[in-house]
């Protein structure tokens, strides 16, 4: 499925490539005006790359940045999608890909309620931003989805508290395709250094866990009439 693996690096000094994670991608990745910042982007991929565990770059909108190998494989077996790749927008993986919950375990209540907890305060920072406009108006038009985001939202951050949606140092059920792993739990670290916050972007790595067998079995999230993944649990 995608792009062969023999493609991803490309010679040193090819920004482009850098930019080229596993499958190919619907749509191209951010990359900063300045060179400098390319040049630093570039060595990062090299960094991310030498991680065992799935890692990702991505701007505040969610655009997918850098990611590297392991990232690719853990969501090697999800279905095309037209705008909810991982490797195009996490976020909107999260929300709206009808496979995400084959992946993410416990979907609705650890993952999507938490992501949504960010979107909102994202757009309280960046309310005019285009990218994530499309994203609200794309909620509003699932029901389900919506009624989440304004009520539901709300009412689970007054349940568990503000440090709950919170991404660094929670642990959250995962599906991952490696039986090393399988069902189990990943560590969520946001490890950003300065120069990648000066840039507006932010690094999220998932440590699984060995052996845990914690998370619930794989289920294929239901869809709604617009395709995207439906929320269920609030």
């Amino acid at each position: 499925m995608g792009a062969p693996r023999e493609g991803r690096r490309g010679k040193r000094g090819d920004l482009p490539m850098a930019y080229q994670a596993g499958r190919q991608r619907s749509r191209p990745r951010p990359v900063p005006e300045s060179l400098e910042a390319q040049a630093y982007l570039q060595d990062y991929a090299a960094l991310l790359e030498a991680v065992p565990f799935p890692s990702v770059v991505f701007d505040h909108r969610w655009d997918v940045v850098l990611s590297n190998a392991a990232f690719e494989t853990l969501f090697d077996g999800v279905s095309p999608h037209p705008t909810a790749m991982p490797g195009d927008n996490f976020l909107r993986f999260v929300l709206f890909h009808p496979d995400a919950g084959t992946v993410l375990g416990e979907h609705e209540s650890s993952w999507c309620l938490p992501m949504l907890a960010h979107f909102a305060a994202a757009v309280e920072r960046h309310g005019q931003d285009r990218g994530l406009q499309s994203i609200r108006r794309d909620i509003a038009q699932d029901p389900i989805m919506d009624a989440a985001y304004r009520h539901g939202l709300p009412h689970w951050i007054r349940a568990v508290g503000p440090d709950a949606v919170e991404h660094d140092g929670a642990v959250r059920p995962l599906l991952h395709p490696d039986p090393r792993w399988g069902s189990t739990l990943c560590r969520i670290v946001d490890d950003t250094p300065k120069t990648l916050q000066d840039m507006g972007y932010t690094r999220m790595t998932l440590v699984p866990r060995e052996g845990r067998g914690a998370a619930a079995g794989p289920r294929r999230a239901r869809k709604t009439r617009n395709g995207a993944a439906e929320l269920r649990a609030v």
